[in-house]
């Protein structure tokens, strides 16, 4: 473990130099890691895997659209792609990658092949949390373990194939074998992870499900459309109103806030913009504080998983989850986006 200062606190973190491919591979080297489910992180983990030189097969539904993906990425019929059930009985580590419903949906399968010494592995730590919702109590001989991508599976396969990677968190929820630590960290080296920093499932879900629905995607949605909004009836024009509250931020900000920070980002731009950004930064975070801590009350009293587990799980969800995408979509905001894309010049 390498000690890290974060901001004043010490965090051990684990990186690729302590812990090399090399050495991730001699540890799984008689492991075979069954990927179930194809659907967000199931092919940016499972490829990263193959192509690291990790023993990975694929379990998936056949003639569903997910397993013509699967077969589409290279993965064989019969070789490296199985059927749910072949693939969980090969795998001696069981990478549960189904969305969160689908964990639920199926869990009872699943248990069947969770022998003695196996490993059960999530990127989420959602079905064991909420296991009084969600049924998944594994049983005590195998390990569970944890690896969480800070991304989602496309950017994990993207970040790897140009020879970065994405940061992950990890976490043993049970180690019934003595070898949880060493199996997930090789793991989370294997999968493509930059640095992996250690949590625990309670932790990991609670962070998750508050930053989806705050600054990662449902407060800049909420932010965006204010602005947008507040900038439209005062006589913008769509165009002016959609570069001033969002391309200008992805395209020209945030990829130096990435590189740098936001202090640089702050001290390098003009000196009407610092004043301002300085002065209105704090009213900002006073008027949204009260809404982030209601949210993380409600992720941690479960009523945030019931919601999802509720709505996620009934059969029209996909169309009601269109109707909403569609909202958005057709919005004046984002059909400004759409043609703001197409003007980009590496777009012509």
């Amino acid at each position: 473990m390498a000690t890290i200062n974060f901001g004043g606190v010490q965090e051990d973190v684990v990186t690729r130099e302590e812990f090399p491919m090399e050495k991730a591979r001699e540890t799984l080297k008689d492991e075979v890691i069954a990927v179930i489910g194809y659907g967000v992180q199931g092919p940016g983990q499972a490829l990263n895997l193959k192509d690291n030189g990790f023993n990975v097969i694929v379990g998936q539904r056949k003639n569903s659209p997910t397993w013509d993906k699967a077969v589409a990425d290279g993965w064989v019929p019969g070789q490296t792609l199985f059927e749910i059930e072949e693939a969980a009985q090969k795998g001696t580590i069981i990478q549960f990658l189904l969305s969160d419903a689908g964990q639920i949906s199926l869990w009872p399968t699943l248990k069947q092949y969770l022998t003695p010494g196996k490993a059960l592995y999530f990127s989420h730590g959602f079905g064991i949390t909420y296991k009084d919702q969600t049924g998944i109590i594994p049983p005590a001989d195998v390990d569970v373990i944890l690896v969480a991508p800070k991304g989602s599976g496309t950017s994990l396969r993207r970040l790897f194939l140009a020879g970065q990677g994405l940061n992950s968190s990890f976490a043993i929820f049970q180690d019934a074998t003595g070898k949880a630590r060493d199996r997930v960290v090789a793991l989370g080296i294997g999968v493509g992870s930059g640095y992996l920093f250690e949590t625990d499932f309670k932790k990991e879900v609670y962070s998750d499900l508050t930053g989806e629905r705050g600054s990662l995607m449902g407060a800049i949605q909420g932010l965006f459309a204010a602005q947008y909004e507040t900038l439209r009836k005062n006589g913008h024009s769509p165009s002016e109103a959609f570069n001033e509250t969002v391309e200008e931020l992805t395209q020209s900000l945030m990829p130096l806030v990435a590189e740098n920070g936001m202090d640089w980002m702050y001290a390098n731009c003009s000196t009407t913009a610092q004043r301002g950004a300085l002065d209105w930064w704090k009213k900002f975070k006073e008027a949204t504080q009260p809404v982030f801590d209601e949210l993380y009350q409600s992720v941690a009293t479960g009523k945030e998983a019931a919601r999802s587990i509720a709505s996620n799980s009934t059969t029209d969800y996909r169309a009601k989850l269109n109707e909403e995408l569609k909202e958005l979509r057709e919005s004046e905001m984002w059909q400004a986006g759409a043609a703001v894309r197409k003007l980009r010049p590496n777009n012509n």
